[in-house]
């Protein structure tokens, strides 16, 4: 079956809807999901958005915020464009009547979160943002933008001139042939390749995976982010307890509700994540159980309804003022180079969201700007797309012949392990180089004929991709530099600042800027 339409979109969080809504006043649109719309990260995403509306504030302090929790590693023109535009788009959306919780007063009710020198957490519905957000933009969506659910894009379709022109998807209608003037890549993060994880089970970074087949630019694949407390319940994690917990008075605490943070860092419980989940790690390693101590909350269940209800779930007695936790993959910083209209370095493929490789959230993405970063890029990209408009007219397909029979994979359980052992929250060198003999080479992988792949046989094989690239880079880092943690480089090297591990067509780069521009291929090697 064969679709034409104007754009297509991979993904249907945040950014997917806001470029969607924003497209789709003009253009015929397709967005493809593999699953439904109430299963993004964005849609369960509890911290809320990070913006300024306080007069105390400044967007100066909020870049200052950004850039020192991401540990310097960005591209500062972007951080900027993220705040200065961000803060703009978020005040016309409060002027359009987006329902975000508010003081008594009327103002905006403000939360604190880790690594913020200010109050400048937007919320609504407690700790439902995701939800009102997603439901808010759904509600606007034009009745020429189509959402396709329960798809899996498995292939992208390349043209003779070398531009991106369509997707192969797999579904419940068989398989399906998308053709676009452009194609979005909006389809999330890679947290499941974790076992312990606040993402979906569905987030096994396809989109990523797609991109490199393709022969797209990489980056920032060894910088993961891990969130210090999600809820831990017989041996398992089970969902995400909200950073905006502890900037509501919340602290870390061992079984004796002793604190954790004390002496650790100034900002104690709001520390970056990557201090507070590290030592949460350290905790836990040595046989001690770690906690979130709520007691001085006063009407939690009323202001976090959905944590309260999580912990109902799973027979988490929250009277007693404790909440079990343990760290888990959360965010990845890096992924498909793009800059801040979305454009990679494939001609009509964009990419934009936490799929995307922008340089905003450098070694560590500071807490809620993600959603912030899906509406301000989401925008810029739509507006960039609305003024080149639709002039693609060939459509003829290039078809590579793959040869290579697929190889030996690990199973899905055995690859998760291996990851949170190699490259959880601390690493070392030894545990990365027998993890890169036990995963088949990059080669290989992108030479696979992968047609008539089930859904959860073309998930591993794309989980295997994205394990190699995590690994490799973070391999190729020496040193420790926001969340990527090696023990036997605890410090970060100065050699080490400003510099991307990119990867594209094959070959694994390190540059002295996210972008091409002038750089020389005297750094460039072949993936073996």
């Amino acid at each position: 079956m064969n679709v034409k339409t104007d754009v297509l979109i991979i993904g249907s969080g945040i950014a997917a809807l806001q470029a969607a809504r924003l497209l789709g006043q003009q253009l015929q649109v397709q967005i493809v999901t593999k699953t439904s719309v109430d299963m993004s990260s964005s849609y369960r995403a509890q911290g809320g958005i990070a913006t300024v509306t306080d007069p105390e504030d400044k967007t100066t302090y909020h870049i200052a915020d950004t850039l020192t929790a991401g540990e310097y590693h960005h591209e500062k023109k972007h951080v900027e464009a993220l705040i200065n535009d961000g803060t703009k788009i978020i005040q016309q959306f409060l002027r359009d009547g987006l329902p975000i919780d508010r003081e008594p007063s009327g103002e905006p009710a403000l939360g604190l979160e880790g690594a913020h020198s200010h109050h400048r957490i937007l919320h609504a519905g407690g700790d439902r943002t995701g939800q009102v957000f997603i439901d808010y933009l759904l509600k606007q969506l034009p009745s020429n933008v189509t959402i396709n659910c329960y798809e899996m894009a498995y292939e992208l379709l390349i043209n003779t001139d070398g531009a991106c022109i369509g997707v192969l998807t797999q579904g419940r209608h068989g398989i399906k042939r998308y053709f676009a003037h452009h194609v979005i890549l909006a389809s999330g993060g890679a947290g499941a390749l974790y076992p312990c994880s606040s993402n979906y089970a569905t987030n096994t970074g396809d989109g990523i995976a797609l991109a490199f087949r393709a022969g797209a630019a990489i980056s920032d694949m060894e910088f993961m982010q891990f969130h210090p407390s999600l809820l831990w319940c017989n041996g398992e994690a089970k969902g995400l307890v909200s950073e905006a917990v502890r900037g509501a008075g919340g602290i870390f605490v061992d079984a004796q509700r002793q604190p954790i943070m004390k002496g650790v860092h100034p900002q104690l419980d709001l520390a970056p994540r990557h201090v507070t989940a590290y030592t949460l790690f350290k905790k836990r390693v040595i046989g001690q159980e770690t906690f979130i101590d709520i007691s001085a909350i006063q009407h939690f269940e009323d202001k976090f309804p959905t944590i309260a209800k999580l912990c109902a779930d799973n027979a988490i007695d929250i009277q007693n003022g404790l909440i079990p936790v343990a760290p888990g993959s959360h965010f990845l910083m890096g992924g498909i180079i793009a800059d801040d209209k979305g454009r990679t370095s494939i001609p009509n493929l964009y990419a934009v969201g936490e799929v995307a490789c922008t340089g905003v959230h450098g070694a560590n993405r500071l807490a809620s700007n993600s959603l912030l970063e899906g509406l301000t890029f989401g925008q810029k990209m739509a507006h960039g797309i609305l003024q080149t408009g639709c002039k693609q007219n060939n459509f003829t397909v290039v078809y590579k012949v793959y040869k290579q029979p697929m190889p030996s994979l690990l199973t899905k359980e055995d690859l998760q392990q291996t990851m949170m052992h190699a490259l959880g929250i601390v690493r070392n060198p030894n545990d990365m180089q027998q993890f890169t003999k036990q995963l088949p080479s990059l080669q290989s992988l992108q030479q696979v004929d992968i047609s008539g792949l089930e859904q959860q046989d073309l998930e591993l094989y794309m989980m295997h991709i994205v394990a190699s690239l995590m690994v490799y880079a973070a391999l190729t880092r020496t040193e420790t530099r926001g969340a990527h943690i090696r023990s036997d480089k605890p410090n970060s090297e100065i050699l080490w600042a400003q510099r991307w591990i990119i990867f594209e067509h094959g070959q694994m780069k390190v540059r002295n800027t996210l972008y091409e521009y002038h750089q020389t291929r005297r750094n460039a090697q072949a993936i073996l």
